[in-house]
C-alpha cells in the first residue's frame, strides 16, 4: 500500500531551487597552484556555508568560499577553507580516495543531468590528496571510479586552498543544458563540524543531491568534441607456488583498454586482455556464517555506470555480480555501452567473453548484461536488467567440461526516491532461466524507509525461490521468505558535550514458503553521539535458528550440526569509536552471548591508528573469537590479526603494505604495493604478494607483478 500511494509524496518541494551560483567563462588562463590571482577576480563567490553537523539548524562556524569558472577545455574550481589562525590541519596520509570521517577536506558534489540521481565528486584533503568517484542512487558515490584531472592545494597560516581543473571529457554530461545540480561540502575536523553550500538535513549525507543547489551557465558547457582514450599496459611477472612444488612461472603480457565517447553523455568502454594484478586484495574475515561472503568489486573496467548492473536487487539478492566474471578464467576481451541517453532515459550494455581454463575445468563463457532505466516523477526510476550467460564449447565434446550451457536472468525494478529524501524505497521482481527449467524460480521483493530529523522507520520484504538460480550474480540463499521491521528514534541534546542519542529496533526473520520461521534476529540498541564525533554502542540480541542444512559452527572442517536442529541464544556487545581530531585514534567492539548447541561466543576486535601527518598512516586491527561447545568442537579460537602502514611520499607516490593473519584460514598473507603516478591516470605498480602457512611457517606461494600504463588522449 505504501509503495502504491508513494507517488503523491513526491509532489513535495525538489530541492534548494532559489540557491543558484552563475558561473562565467574565465577571462584569463588559470594556473592550477592554490593562488587566488586575477583570473579568478570576476567569478562569483558562494559563500555563507550551512551547518549539517553537529546540527542543522545554523550557519557554519567555520568560513569557507568557492569560486567556479571554466574555458573550452576544463572546469575550473577554487576553494577556500578558513581555519583558527595556526591551526594545524588533521589528515591520514597524503592517499588517494581518503576516509571522508577522518581527513580536513572539501569535496565538489555534481549533478551535469539535474536528475538528482547520479553524478560526479572531486575533493581533496587539507594536504593534498585528490578524492574522486562516481555519484549513484541519489547520493552515493563509488570511490573505486578514477580519471584524468588535476588539482593542488596551498597551505597558509589561516586557511588552506584547493584548486581544481576537471576536463569536459573527464565528466559525462548532456549538452545543451545549462543548469546542473552542485554542492559543496566541508569538513573541519579539529571544529567538529560538517557544513555546506547548499544546507542538507543532518539525517542525509551532503552527497545527497536532493539537495544541492543549481549551477547556472552564462551559455551551455563546451561540447567534449573528440573524447577518445587510450590505455596500454605493459606487465611483466614472477610467481611460483611452493605447496604444488611446481616451478616457478613467468609471464609478459600487454594490454590495451579504451574510453571512447560515442556523446558527451553516452561512452563505450572496450578491454582486450585486460589485467587487474595491482588491485589491492581483499581483506580477510573470520567466517562464522553459513553462507557465501560478500567481497565488492575494485576492478575499474566495471565500475562507471555500474551501479546500473550491480545495484540492481538487494544486498542478498543481486542477479549479476561482476567479480564472476574472469573467476576461474581470464578474461580475453569486453565491451560496455553505457551513459544518458537524455535526461530521462539511461542505459548500459555490456559483453564480456573469458577463455577456457582445463585446470579447472572450465570451458570458455561468454555474458550478456543489458540494463535500462527510466526516470519517472522527480527522483524515482523504473529499471530492467537482463543478464545471460552461454558457455562457448568451441568444437569441445569432452563432457567432464560441460557444465550448465546457459544461465539467464530478467528483472524489473522501481526504485522510489521522493523529492525530498524522506521517503525511499524499491519494489523488484526477477526470473531466472537454465537449461532444466522448473517453477520456483522467481524472486519478489520490497522495502519502504521514511528517514526524518528524529524518526526512521522502515520494512522489508524478500521472497527467493528454491529453484531460482543467479550463477552470474550474488544470492547465497534460497527458498525463503524474509520480513525485516525496523524503527529508530533519534534524541537531540542540548548538553555541550552529547550531540544526540538515538534507540534502534529491528528484527530479521526467514520463513519457509508455508510461512514456518526458520530464523529470527531481534536487535535492540542505543547510540550515543559525542560533540567531538566520538560514538559508543550497547546493543542487545535475540537469535533463533532452525537448521536447514548441515553445519559446522566453526567453519574449521569439525563436525556439523544436523539438519532440522533448533538452536536460540543471546548477547549483548558494544562498540565505541574515537574522536577523530588526534593523531592517535582507535575504535572497538565486542560480543558475549551464547551460541549454537548452548555454547558461548566471545568476541573481541579493536583498531589503532596513528598518523605522522601527512605522509604516513599506520593502523593495526586484531579480532579475536572464542567458541565454546560441547564434544567434538570444544574450545575454538581465532585470530585475525591485520597491520598496515600506508607511506605517501607525495600525492602522486605511494607505498602501501599490510599484513594478514587469520588462523581460521590458516594463512599469513603479505601484500605489498608501490605506485608512482607520474602523469594524470597513469601509473607504473610493482605488487608483490606472499602467503604462508603459520604452523609449520613455510610459504605457499609468492608472486612479484611489474605493471605500467599510460592514459593517452586523442
Amino acid at each position: 500500500m505504501l509503495l502504491i500511494a508513494s507517488p503523491l509524496l513526491l509532489l513535495a518541494q525538489r530541492k534548494n531551487d532559489d540557491l543558484n551560483y552563475h558561473i562565467k567563462k574565465t577571462p584569463a588562463p588559470i594556473l592550477i597552484d592554490g593562488v587566488i590571482d586575477e583570473a579568478w577576480l570576476m567569478a562569483e563567490t558562494a559563500d555563507n556555508f550551512n551547518m549539517v553537523l553537529p546540527m542543522d539548524t545554523s550557519k557554519a562556524l567555520v568560513k569557507t568560499a568557492v569560486k567556479m569558472s571554466y574555458d573550452n577545455d576544463h572546469l575550473y574550481l577554487i576553494a577556500i577553507c578558513y581555519t583558527k589562525p595556526d591551526q594545524a590541519y588533521m589528515v591520514e596520509s597524503l592517499k588517494r580516495d581518503f576516509a571522508f570521517g577522518k581527513n580536513d577536506n572539501f569535496l565538489l558534489f555534481m549533478d551535469p543531468f539535474d536528475d538528482q540521481t547520479n553524478g560526479f565528486s572531486f575533493g581533496s584533503n587539507a594536504a593534498g590528496a585528490q578524492w574522486d568517484g562516481i555519484m549513484y542512487d541519489g547520493g552515493k558515490v563509488d570511490l573505486n571510479w578514477d580519471n584524468k584531472w588535476s588539482s593542488a592545494v596551498k597551505n597558509y597560516q589561516d586557511k588552506w586552498i584547493w584548486e581544481a581543473a576537471i576536463p569536459f571529457k573527464t565528466i559525462r554530461f548532456k549538452n545543451g543544458i545549462k543548469t546542473w545540480g552542485i554542492n559543496f561540502s566541508r569538513l573541519d575536523i579539529s571544529m567538529a563540524e560538517k557544513s555546506s553550500w547548499a544546507p542538507v538535513p543532518r539525517q542525509f549525507p551532503t552527497a545527497t543531491l536532493a539537495y544541492s543547489g543549481q549551477l547556472m551557465w552564462d551559455e551551455p558547457p563546451p561540447e567534449a568534441g573528440t573524447n577518445i582514450s587510450f590505455i596500454p599496459y605493459v606487465l611483466t611477472s614472477g610467481s611460483k607456488n611452493y605447496s604444488a612444488g611446481t616451478k616457478a612461472a613467468f609471464k609478459r603480457e600487454v594490454g590495451l583498454e579504451a574510453k571512447i565517447g560515442i556523446t558527451s553523455s553516452l561512452n563505450l568502454d572496450l578491454t582486450v586482455n585486460p589485467d587487474f594484478s595491482q588491485v589491492e586484495v581483499d581483506r580477510q574475515v573470520t567466517n562464522l556464517d553459513r553462507f557465501e561472503l560478500f567481497f565488492p568489486e575494485r576492478r575499474q573496467f566495471f565500475l562507471e555506470n555500474g551501479d546500473q548492473f550491480s545495484n540492481f536487487g538487494y544486498a542478498g539478492i543481486r542477479p549479476f555480480f561482476s567479480r564472476r566474471i574472469g573467476l576461474n578464467a581470464p578474461i580475453q576481451f569486453g565491451a560496455r555501452l553505457s551513459g544518458k541517453l537524455n535526461k530521462d532515459w539511461r542505459m548500459g550494455l555490456m559483453n564480456m567473453q573469458t577463455g577456457e581454463n582445463p585446470a579447472n575445468k572450465t570451458l570458455a563463457q561468454n555474458y550478456t548484461v543489458f540494463a535500462l532505466q527510466r526516470r519517472v516523477f522527480a527522483r524515482s526510476n523504473i529499471g530492467l536488467l537482463v543478464v545471460n550467460r552461454d558457455q562457448v564449447a568451441w568444437g569441445k565434446k569432452d563432457a567432464s567440461l560441460m557444465t550448465n550451457p546457459f544461465n539467464r536472468n530478467i528483472g524489473v525494478e522501481y526504485n522510489l526516491a521522493s523529492a525530498n529524501n524522506l521517503w525511499t524505497g524499491k519494489a523488484v521482481v526477477m526470473k531466472s532461466f537454465s537449461k532444466n527449467t522448473s517453477k520456483e524460480d522467481w524472486v519478489h521483493a520490497a522495502n519502504i524507509q521514511y528517514s526524518s530529523k528524529k524518526w526512521l522507520f522502515s520494512w522489508q520484504q524478500e521472497y527467493v525461490g528454491k529453484n531460482y538460480n543467479a550463477e552470474v550474480g550474488y544470492v547465497p540463499r534460497k527458498d525463503f521468505i524474509k520480513l525485516t521491521p525496523g524503527i529508530t528514534k533519534t534524541f537531540f541534546s542540548r548538553n555541550k558535550k552529547i550531540t544526540s542519542h538515538s534507540l534502534k529496533l529491528s528484527s530479521f526473520n526467514y520463513y519457509t514458503d508455508r510461512l514456518r520461521l526458520t530464523d529470527n534476529t531481534t536487535f535492540m540498541a542505543y547510540t550515543l553521539t559525542l560533540r567531538n564525533q566520538a560514538t559508543f554502542t550497547q546493543w542487545v540480541a535475540y537469535d533463533y535458528v532452525q537448521l536447514l542444512q548441515p553445519f559446522d559452527p566453526t567453519n574449521f572442517n569439525k563436525d556439523t550440526l544436523a539438519r532440522g536442529t533448533k538452536h536460540h541464544w543471546r548477547a549483548t556487545g558494544t562498540e565505541f569509536v574515537s574522536k577523530p581530531q588526534q593523531l592517535f585514534t582507535y575504535a572497538f567492539s565486542t560480543r558475549f552471548g551464547g551460541y549454537y548447541q548452548n555454547g558461548t561466543r566471545r568476541f573481541v576486535s579493536a583498531e589503532m591508528g596513528y598518523r605522522f601527518q601527512p605522509f604516513v598512516s599506520a593502523a593495526l586491527s586484531a579480532s579475536y573469537n572464542q567458541i565454546s561447545m560441547q564434544s567434538p568442537w570444544n574450545k575454538t579460537t581465532f585470530w585475525l590479526v591485520g597491520p598496515r602502514i600506508d607511506v605517501t611520499f607525495t600525492n602522486t607516490l605511494f607505498f602501501t603494505t599490510f599484513i594478514q593473519y587469520n588462523n581460521q584460514q590458516k594463512n599469513i598473507n603479505l601484500n605489498t604495493r608501490f605506485q608512482w603516478r607520474y602523469k594524470p591516470a597513469s601509473d607504473l605498480y610493482i605488487v608483490y604478494t606472499d602467503n604462508y602457512f603459520p604452523a609449520p611457517f613455510n610459504v605457499k606461494n609468492r608472486a612479484l607483478v611489474l605493471k605500467f600504463n599510460y592514459w593517452w588522449n586523442l
